[in-house]
C-alpha cells in the first residue's frame, strides 16, 4: 500500500489530552475513529472496525480492546517509520495504558503516528 492511501492525521499528542479533557472525552471518540482510519490503512485491512472505534470512546471494556487492535498494528507501523521491533515490543504497554490511563496511550500512540508524515 503506498503512501497516498493513509490518511493524514497528526496532531501534536499534548493536544490529545488537552482536547480530552476540555471536551469531556468526545474528542476521543473522533480521535478513536480518525487513529483507526489510518492503523487501518497502515496495516492494508480494516483491524479496527470503525463502530468498535466510536463505541470504545463510551465504554472501557470496548476501549480496552480497541488498544488490543491498536497494539496488533504497531508492528506494521513500526514497518513504515522504520522502528518494527521497538514497536511491537510496545504493543503489551499500550494495552496496559488504554486500561489505566487512556488518555497517555493516546498521546503515545499519536506521536507514532505522527512519525508517518515526519519521513517525508
Amino acid at each position: 500500500m503506498s503512501e497516498q492511501n493513509i490518511p493524514v492525521f497528526k496532531n501534536p499528542p499534548i493536544l490529545v489530552l488537552v482536547l480530552g479533557f476540555c471536551t469531556l472525552g468526545l474528542y476521543l471518540i473522533y480521535w478513536n475513529m480518525k487513529t483507526a482510519e489510518v492503523l487501518n490503512a497502515v496495516s492494508g485491512k480494516e483491524v479496527i472496525a470503525p463502530p468498535i472505534a466510536v463505541i470504545a470512546g463510551c465504554c472501557v471494556p470496548v476501549n480496552i480492546y480497541f488498544y488490543y487492535l491498536a497494539g496488533q498494528t504497531l508492528g506494521d507501523l513500526g514497518k513504515r517509520i522504520g522502528k518494527e521491533e521497538d514497536l511491537k515490543s510496545k504493543s503489551t504497554l499500550l494495552l496496559i495504558l488504554g486500561f489505566l490511563f487512556p488518555m497517555v496511550a493516546a498521546m503515545i500512540l499519536q506521536g507514532h503516528i505522527n512519525e508517518l508524515y515526519d519521513q517525508h
